[in-house]
């Protein structure tokens, strides 16, 4: 091999060698976190950035724009789509039972989807980012449910429920200064205990039928005063 292609080749391989040493690309869900001998010092753009070569400098690259899930109560909930859901779902009964505020238990499977809204605060400020958001989610049902009785956790209170367990996630999290924001906390299942709800939904029959057979008395009682009023007058 002559002497000219030899130090053309070595040029090549030292351009290519300065070329990734000294450059990084961010992919458009993602954001540089650049590292100085262990210290941050800025952040990169999506797209070719220069940055020195490691062990000066190094980059870390959460994806920012990537709305995260994570489930409570149950596991295998996304990979059930298009199957079976009650095959697929695993119920974790000792994340999903919870103690009501008057003292019932209920059965609540639910997920939360949230993304990195501060990447510094996201990779240095909490070791275990993703078991977090899981510890705190948990916390914030538990509480949240603890303050409710068991008959609007089952019917009409989802909405207020699901809001409350958001914003006290939040706040929680911001205390912490996780850099996570939580986009919505969605419930899937809110039933008393599979050892009980048959006995349970028993219970909200009766109790429907006893308002049921309450309102009809009402309605009677009111009618026969209308007529006995009507034939007084008429006498």
């Amino acid at each position: 091999m002559s002497g000219p292609l030899v130090g053309l080749l070595a040029v090549v391989a030292i351009a290519l060698i300065g070329f990734f040493g000294f450059t990084v690309r961010v992919n458009p869900e993602e954001l540089g976190i650049v590292l100085r001998f262990g210290k941050y010092v800025r952040q990169l753009p999506p797209g070719l950035n220069f940055r020195w070569p490691y062990p000066i400098e190094q980059v870390e690259l959460p994806k920012v724009t990537r709305v995260n899930r994570i489930e409570i109560g149950m596991r295998g909930s996304s990979a059930s789509e298009g199957r079976d859901a009650s095959s697929a779902v695993r119920d974790v009964p000792e994340e999903s039972l919870m103690l009501t505020g008057d003292e019932n238990i209920v059965d609540v499977d639910f997920v939360v989807f949230w993304e990195i809204k501060s990447a510094p605060d996201y990779l240095f400020n909490i070791q275990n980012p993703e078991g977090t958001v899981k510890d705190v989610a948990e916390s914030a049902m538990r509480e949240i449910v603890g303050q409710s009785d068991i008959e609007p956790i089952l019917t009409e209170a989802r909405a207020k429920t699901e809001a409350s367990v958001q914003e006290l996630m939040q706040q929680t999290l911001d205390s912490y200064g996780a850099g996570v924001l939580v986009r919505q906390v969605q419930l899937q299942k809110v039933d008393p205990p599979q050892q009980v709800i048959d006995a349970f939904r028993d219970v909200q029959a009766a109790r429907a039928d006893k308002e049921r057979l309450q309102n009809e008395a009402r309605g009677y009682s009111n009618k026969v005063i209308q007529e006995a009023k009507g034939d007084a007058e008429r006498i």
